[in-house]
């Protein structure tokens, strides 16, 4: 059974950290490419960060945002430094190999003081 389990998300005031945490099972971790995507209220979901043959950025996160994976622990991270209001949205973690996608419930970010 395939499973895409975020976590880490909360409430920060601006400038401050998170790191969320995208734990799966049922599939090759290693094999897939992981990507970050998030939704604010009102906005289309946005590339965030993807991890594959190459590591991309949104040019509104690049030098703040890091994404990393570990594959012996088929887990994904997004660390986010430098938080600001809005970046405030749903994050979601997306595992995509050929015509294999999966997707987690994701999890609420809220920048505010």
């Amino acid at each position: 059974q395939v499973r895409v389990v975020e976590s880490g998300g909360g409430l920060v005031q601006p400038g401050g950290s998170l790191r969320l945490s995208c734990a799966t099972s049922g599939f090759t971790f290693s094999t897939y490419a992981l990507t970050w995507y998030r939704q604010a209220p009102g906005k289309e979901r946005e590339l965030v960060a993807r991890a594959g043959t190459s590591t991309t950025y949104a040019d509104s996160v690049k030098g703040r945002f890091s994404i990393s994976r570990d594959n012996a622990k088929n887990t994904a991270y997004l660390q986010m430094n430098s938080l600001k209001p809005e970046d405030t949205a749903v994050y979601y973690c997306n595992a995509k190999w050929l015509f294999h996608e999966y997707w987690g419930q994701g999890t609420q970010v809220t920048v505010s003081s």
